[in-house]
């Protein structure tokens, strides 16, 4: 698989975005300090206290090494404090959550090979991992979860988290298995706010 290092580094920045992102948000909510950094931490840590749950890392991570709650605290206290410097907050929220999205899919299902899941198992796992804490900010602040709306979001993470498991299997285990499948995220999520793109909803009854 990955270098440690390399995967340590990828996981800690994808926390960090995902905290600013889900500090952005509960700052559009006028959330106070404490709360912008809750809901930051969540949106940063809760995919992945899921994932560890799933493949039995337990204690999960967020909890047993430090450098993942401090990463989260940091960030999200840093975005509470520097907040007026984005001259367009929305999209700030939608380019953090997009980067965030693709860094903690790819990670978790690295992860999920690492500890021996089967590839759809470990798909699954990646994606549970990418979209987990976006659940939980969403809720957090009352507001339908991303993923349970039209948008492309869980397709996105679910794509990126298979790209991640064909590399693998073809013995790709250098940084090409965590960058390919983060620029393929990223890039489907950007495009499909860009465009309007969304899953298919049911017909309206008469």
């Amino acid at each position: 698989m990955s270098t440690p290092s390399a995967l340590l580094i990828a996981d800690l920045t994808g926390v960090a975005v995902f905290a600013a992102s889900g500090a952005s948000a509960a700052i559009v909510k006028r959330l106070d300090l404490f709360g912008v950094i809750f809901v930051g931490f969540v949106a940063a840590l809760g995919g992945g206290i899921v994932r560890d749950v799933v493949i039995g890392a337990v204690p999960p991570l967020a909890f047993a090494d430090w450098r993942y709650a401090i990463t989260a605290a940091v960030a999200s206290g840093a975005t509470f404090w520097l907040h007026p410097q984005f001259s367009r907050l929305r999209w700030t929220v939608l380019l953090l959550d997009a980067a965030g999205l693709a860094l903690i899919t790819v990670t978790g299902t690295l992860k999920a090979l690492d500890a021996g899941l089967p590839a759809v198992g470990a798909c699954l796992a990646g994606m549970i991992t990418g979209i987990g804490g976006g659940v939980g900010r969403d809720l957090l602040l009352g507001e339908i979860p991303v993923v349970l709306r039209r948008e492309i979001y869980a397709v996105a993470s679910l794509g990126g988290a298979v790209l991640v498991a064909v590399l693998v299997r073809f013995g790709i285990h250098d940084g090409l298995a965590l960058v390919a499948p983060a620029v393929l995220i990223f890039g489907i999520r950007i495009v499909a706010l860009l465009r309007s793109w969304s899953a298919p909803v049911p017909p309206e009854t008469a």
